[in-house]
Formats: C-alpha cells, sequence, structure tokens
C-alpha cells in the first residue's frame, strides 16, 4: 500500500466515529494544555524573579567584606587562603587597595570599586540632612548601575556629591523642631543641585536651638567643610542606591581623616591601623556576564573574604522553582497518561469493529507492516491532533493567567506565566510520542489476527 493509501484510510476511520474520536483527542488536548500551562508558571516565575534583580543589575555584581569568622576558623581546612593575598595563613585578609587590585585582576571582572561609609549632616540653606555617605572610585561609576535623573556623576578626586532620590527627603529645618518626611507623593524639600554649595559637617547638634558641649556649658562651634552637589540618581534607579549620598572614595577619606585628628581619636574607624592604610568597608565587583559570577564569587571567597551576590540568591531561588516546576508538570503528566490510556481503549475497540475489514485487507495481499502502519498512524494523528489544540488551549490560559495576575496589586507580576515555543515543538512531539506508543500494542493485535477468522468474524 501507498502512503497516500494508509493516510486517507487513516483519517477516513477516525472520521467514521466523529463523537469517540473527539473524546479521546479531548483528552489529550486537557494533558497537553495541563502539562504547558503549569510548566509555564514556573518558567514565568524564574523570568519574573530575574527581571527584578536584572533591572538593578545587581545580578553581575558582587559585594565583598572582611570575613570576621576567618581568625577562628583560619586553623582548619575550612579556609584556604590563596597566593594572591597578602596575609598570613593565621591573619584576616584585610580589604585593602592591595585586595581591590588582586579583584580587579581575576578573570571576567570588568570592575572593582572600594567603598568607605560613614554619617554625616549636610547643611543646604536652612535646612540640615542626616545623611549616609558612601565614598567609591568615581572613574568607575558608570560600570554599577547608577542611573542619573539630574546632574551629572563624580569626578575623580572632586569634592562633588551625588544623591540618591530619597536621600532628599530627610532634610528638615530643625529650627522649627521638625522631622524629615519622606512622602514622595511631594517634591523633595530642597533643590540641592539649584544650591549648589553645601556645607557638610560631623556636629549632628548643627542647627538646633541650643547647642552644648558634653559638658553643657559651651556652645559646640563644628567645622565645615564646603561640598558641592553635582547629580541627583533617578527615583526609578537601583533601590539600593537611593537612600544614599555619594563621593568620591579619596575625597570622603580626606574628609573622615581630618575630622579624626580635630577629634582627636578614632571616630570613624575602629582600628588604629588605618591611620596608616586606608582599609575599606566593602568592594563592590562587576562581572562581565551572569554565568562567570559564582565562579568570580568562589574564588574571592577563596582568598579569605566573605562575598554575597544576586546570583546566588538567584541560583537557589531557581532550585527552588525547579522543584515545584517539577511537581506542577507532574500533575500535567497525569492527564496525559489517562489520555493515552484513552487512546489505547480507542484503539483496541477499532481493532474489534473492524475485525473483518482487517481479514479482508491481509486476503487482499496487505502487508503486515500497512495494517500496523494503519493504526499507529491513527494513533498518532490523535495524539498530534491534541498536542496542537492543547497548545494552543494552553496560550489562551496563559493570557487569562497573566490579565488576572496583571490587574491583582496582591501579586505584583506582569507575566507569571510564559510559555517558550520550544515548550509548545516538545509538547507537540510528546504528545505525537504518545500515540504512537499507545496504538503500539492494538497494531500488534491487528497484525496476528488470522485473516481467515477475521474474515468469518461477524
Amino acid at each position: 500500500m501507498k502512503w497516500i493509501d494508509i493516510l486517507r484510510m487513516g483519517f477516513g476511520n477516525l472520521l467514521r466515529r466523529k463523537l469517540r474520536t473527539f473524546l479521546t483527542v479531548l483528552g489529550v488536548i486537557i494533558g497537553a494544555a495541563s502539562i504547558v500551562t503549569m510548566l509555564s508558571l514556573g518558567f514565568g516565575l524564574k523570568a519574573s524573579l530575574r527581571d527584578q534583580l536584572g533591572g538593578t543589575g545587581s545580578l553581575t555584581l558582587i559585594q565583598v567584606s572582611e570575613n570576621y569568622e576567618y581568625e577562628m576558623s583560619a586553623g582548619s581546612s575550612r579556609v584556604t587562603v590563596s597566593a594572591s593575598s597578602s596575609s598570613s595563613s593565621r591573619d584576616r585578609p584585610t580589604l585593602n587597595a592591595e585586595a581591590v587590585k588582586n579583584f580587579a585582576a581575576l578573570d571576567h571582572v570588568i570592575a572593582a570599586s572600594p567603598e568607605i561609609n560613614t554619617y554625616v549632616r549636610i547643611v543646604c540653606g536652612k535646612l540640615v540632612g542626616d545623611v549616609s555617605i558612601t565614598g567609591i572610585d568615581a572613574a568607575q561609576m558608570e560600570y554599577f548601575g547608577f542611573e542619573l535623573g539630574e546632574g551629572s556623576l563624580l569626578t575623580p578626586g572632586d569634592d562633588g556629591i551625588v544623591f540618591g532620590y530619597r536621600s532628599l527627603y530627610g532634610f528638615f529645618d530643625p529650627r522649627r523642631q521638625e522631622w524629615p518626611n519622606y512622602d514622595d507623593s511631594q517634591p523633595p524639600p530642597v533643590d540641592v543641585l539649584a544650591e549648589g554649595k553645601l556645607s557638610l559637617t560631623f556636629d549632628f547638634t548643627y542647627g538646633n536651638r541650643r547647642q552644648y558641649s558634653d559638658t553643657g556649658s559651651a556652645p559646640v562651634k563644628p567645622k565645615f567643610y564646603k561640598v558641592k552637589a553635582v547629580g541627583i540618581l533617578d527615583n526609578d534607579s537601583n533601590w539600593n542606591y537611593t537612600y544614599n549620598a555619594y563621593m568620591d572614595i579619596e575625597a570622603l577619606n580626606k574628609i573622615i581623616k581630618d575630622n579624626e585628628k580635630i577629634q582627636g581619636g578614632n571616630t570613624q574607624q575602629t582600628n588604629s591601623s588605618r591611620k596608616t592604610e586606608t582599609r575599606y568597608n566593602m568592594v563592590r565587583v562587576k562581572v562581565d556576564e551572569v554565568e562567570n559570577v559564582l565562579a568570580v564569587q568562589d574564588a574571592i571567597k577563596n582568598m579569605g573574604y566573605q562575598a554575597y551576590s544576586d546570583a546566588e540568591y538567584l541560583e537557589s531561588v531557581e532550585d527552588s522553582y525547579n522543584i515545584i516546576q517539577l511537581v506542577l508538570g507532574g500533575i500535567g503528566a497525569v492527564s496525559l497518561l489517562v489520555a493515552a490510556i484513552g487512546i489505547t481503549n480507542t484503539m483496541i475497540m477499532s481493532i474489534y469493529e473492524r475485525t473483518r475489514e482487517i481479514g479482508v485487507m491481509k486476503v487482499l495481499g496487505a502487508a503486515i507492516y500497512d495494517i500496523r502502519s494503519l493504526f499507529l498512524l491513527e494513533s498518532a494523528i490523535i495524539g498530534l491532533l491534541g498536542g496542537m489544540l492543547g497548545a494552543g488551549l494552553s496560550y489562551l490560559l496563559s493570557y487569562i493567567i497573566n490579565i488576572v495576575a496583571g490587574s491583582s496589586t496582591d501579586i505584583g507580576l506582569d507575566k507569571i506565566s510564559i510559555i517558550p515555543p520550544w515548550l509548545v515543538l516538545a509538547t507537540l512531539c510528546m504528545s505525537s510520542l504518545v500515540g504512537l506508543v499507545s496504538g503500539y500494542l492494538p497494531a500488534r493485535r491487528a497484525m496476528r489476527l488470522s485473516a481467515l477468522d477475521a474474515i468469518r468474524s461477524e
């Protein structure tokens, strides 16, 4: 028999029992749609997580700090210091200029920026703001996701300040005994760019109505450092930056050291060695690709430092999502298994109804493999047709789920269901394969029928 004849007979036999064929195909539709829809929820959750983290640029960012448990564990095999570290095996490696160079020299690292942090009072006209200020490498600021709303970024060695948008709401009038108001429905209380020149002090009593020294007798006369506002970060940029202000690390370090001399001690830095060597609070390391972050992070940990990245968090969360996705896919697979049983039942019933027809085909010279091909073709058509319609149904269900999720303020996700094209192709192949496997036993039964017994059957 020619393949065109087998195809014509296969479709004709399926159309002969329309209702039964429809119900069998319906089982495959439900099974295929269940699998695709269930798996799409897992893909949507993982994509949403990546978008949320990737939108801030933090997936390729590693935050490095000193390992304060290092001295306790350095004597054991739990901690290993690489040859590039300047510290001995018994000393905790410090975040200094040499450490930053070592980080920058690692493969796949495109930037390494040290940071120092302090807390100051900034004076802008009649208003003051108690601001957390961070010193960073101004030359590498563009690598770390700082998005400008107004003004410009920092210039190396300059005394400029870039404010996070939310930090501007920390300004208030101390003479009126006001407190900062962080209601962002109103514009910030200050326009630091218009003011231009600002004053910075470490005296947090400045501006209050009554200022006293520690003895409570003499007024305090604070020292001011002249700085200027050069930029404001965009309100929709990385939320990790929005509550801080930023200066070039060298300029801020000079101010901190000058204040230490005035205070006669280490008011900003607890380790006396920092007078001769600058030790950083943290180092931000930028990696070229997300896939390389964990390898770089492990290399930094092997140097004896603590290292954290959102990519590490993403990996652990995605592992949890994979388990959820596996469970959801298993639920859908049960429906497809039921559909496979339905296909097998349909084909066996078809054999009983067409026993005489099978006998006639054999008497007329039809080859055994032609009879097998006919029944396998019919079951494959049921599987393929059910898979196609099931994929279409899954797109409809996915659209409805996303509409409901997008309108729900509790969920807060744009797309909770995502169907990649390869998943549809895989579903079509799988449903066709299920049809073939389900039709195999009925096809073998048809092949083994005796031609004479089949003709004599009623």
